[in-house]
């Protein structure tokens, strides 16, 4: 179990580094130069998304059923969208014409020119290449793209291809609801469980549904359901011209809200893109610092037999420093100037001040309890009437767990407001009080004797300091003792005073010792007590009393 926890530590640690190495890489790559262009890669997509604006407003690709063949610039007083609209419309009539078609090159104005079935398709000028690229290289690499763009399109314009897509379609589609319904059964069930309900045949067994799952894994599960259904989305569209145009499209329209920009800071723009990748960055910040500081704590400071509460103290101000650090390497690295934002930082204060000042309170708060450690984890304290074991101390709040395995929310600011007590402060053994008492006329000494035997015979109570036994007064009906004991671990004094009553109550009854019930003396002065009635009340008590002894005499003649 410690290796698996181990391994996915170290697991998590890796792919948080290769995912910083990965975003922090792509938005600083340019674009390659290439002197031969037989060898040149396919633009794809993904490439564009990062290209910067530059390149994109001065270029436009050349669309063909939703694939891009290349790109070209403007040139003889047409823009580049315009060049690319126009060879676009000219490559879907060669293919919806069905039939084969010839490409050559020609030299014209010493630039070379792109025929399509007799047809000038394009020239290939200085601004569509490289610096370094030459020309003629590049206008037969756009031509066999061109020739095996058309072939391909046609191809899957044919019935064969059609029937045959569309039944690989079918079968992914089956592939893809019997997952997504696998996945819908993990939420609930085990997955030898699940794997029973999806195929048939295979016997289930009766078992209750497991609700214990938790929030994470079940978003987890989402998140696998999406990259699913979002997988066979693009998966089917690239098998359908029509569809595959569709997708282009909607693709480019979502790439662009994205990457076009959204404010300025500085002398620099950032689009939503931008924000989000910043934001993945952030969020694998936070992942890489808590693995690193969770295996600190469970792998190096366990091992030096530090107390609880300095490896949390430790690991957190670890934590929250290799974040700071984070932070600012990361907005250098992304090009922010910190010094741009000092209004965003005034802007944060007012707010602050204003409508997050007890979120403030309570980080401050935490601080001071951080360094201070007047409560740490581990300590088992009582705030008003909460009464419980710290478990987390937060940046906001701490989590207080009570003797009913509860866990109670306190915020900091109320652990420096409010008394607190704590019994594991600087010394965990602490002492109980149980008051006893016991009726008049039993013997003291023999009392005394019981209770610190009681004492004694737990193991839980420590013999150093000793327990002591003190007569403390006369009550209105019994003596008044109170047996005092220590106890190293004080979360368990609720349990270990109703095991010492239990052993008290045992040993009164063998040794015969009183436990008295409340009661009261009435004394009266004079036995005699004057009554005087009215003459109609004595009028009617002796009828009363006349009726009531002639019935008792029928009665008895009967």
């Amino acid at each position: 179990m410690q290796k698996q926890k181990l391994f996915n530590h170290f697991s998590k640690i890796i792919l948080s580094l290769l995912f910083f190495l990965l975003v922090l890489t792509v938005p600083s790559q340019a674009q390659p130069n290439f002197n031969n262009w037989s060898s040149a890669p396919i633009i794809t997509d993904s490439w564009q998304i990062f290209q910067s604006n530059e390149v994109t407003t001065k270029t436009a690709p050349v669309v063909l059923d939703g694939r891009e063949l290349f790109r070209v610039s403007a040139s003889g007083g047409y823009a580049a969208i315009e060049r690319a609209d126009w060879i676009a419309t000219q490559l879907q009539v060669a293919v919806d014409s069905n039939k084969s078609s010839e490409l050559t090159i020609e030299t014209r104005n010493q630039l070379p020119v792109i025929f399509l079935n007799g047809e000038q398709l394009l020239t290939v000028t200085n601004q569509d290449s490289f610096k370094g690229a030459i020309l003629q290289e590049r206008a037969q690499f756009w031509s066999e793209k061109i020739q095996q763009a058309i072939e391909q399109a046609q191809l899957e314009r044919t019935s064969n291809y059609l029937q045959q897509q569309l039944s690989v379609s079918f079968f992914i589609l089956l592939i893809a609801l019997i997952l997504s319904r696998f996945i819908k059964q993990l939420e609930t069930y085990p997955v030898r469980e699940a794997i029973q309900r999806i195929i048939p045949g295979i016997a289930k067994r009766n078992r209750t549904k497991s609700s214990n799952l938790t929030t994470l894994y079940r978003l987890k599960l989402g998140l696998i359901q999406f990259i699913l259904w979002v997988s066979v989305f693009l998966i089917i569209t690239e098998f359908f011209p029509l569809l595959r145009s569709w997708r282009y499209k909607f693709l480019n329209l979502l790439i662009g809200s994205m990457t076009n920009s959204w404010f300025n800071l500085g002398d620099k723009s950032y689009s939503f893109l931008n924000l989000l990748i910043l934001t993945a960055l952030f969020w694998g910040l936070i992942i890489l610092s808590g693995n690193l500081t969770t295996l600190l704590r469970t792998r190096i400071l366990q091992a030096t037999r530090m107390n609880r509460g300095s490896q949390e103290v430790i690991s957190t101000i670890l934590k929250y420093s290799l974040i700071s650090i984070g932070t600012i390497v990361l907005l250098q690295i992304w090009g922010l100037n910190l010094s741009s934002l000092a209004l965003i930082g005034s802007a944060l204060g007012v707010g602050i001040g204003f409508g997050f000042q007890e979120i403030a309170k309570n980080f401050a708060s935490g601080l001071v309890l951080l360094f201070e450690r007047s409560v740490q984890v581990g300590d088992f304290i009582q705030v008003g009437q909460h009464l419980g074991t710290v478990e987390r101390i937060g940046a906001r709040s701490i989590v207080l767990k009570t003797l009913d395995k509860i866990s109670i929310i306190v915020p900091n600011s109320r652990l420096l407001a409010d008394e607190v007590t704590n019994w594991s402060h600087d010394n965990p053994a602490s002492r109980l009080h149980l008051p006893v008492g016991v009726a008049y006329g039993s013997d003291v000494e023999k009392v005394k004797t019981a209770l610190l035997r009681v004492a004694e015979e737990h193991p839980e109570v420590l013999r150093y300091p000793q327990p002591q036994v003190f007569f403390n007064s006369f009550g209105e009906s019994w003596l008044d003792f109170e047996l005092l004991v220590w106890t190293s671990d004080p979360s368990r004094q609720v349990r270990l005073k109703s095991d010492l009553y239990f052993q008290i109550e045992k040993i009164f009854k063998q040794q015969e010792i009183k436990i008295p019930f409340p009661q009261r003396d009435l004394h009266l002065q004079n036995a005699n007590l004057p009554i005087t009635l009215s003459p109609q009340l004595e009028n009617y008590l002796l009828h009363f009393l006349k009726s009531f002894a002639s019935q008792q005499s029928r009665n008895g003649k009967r």
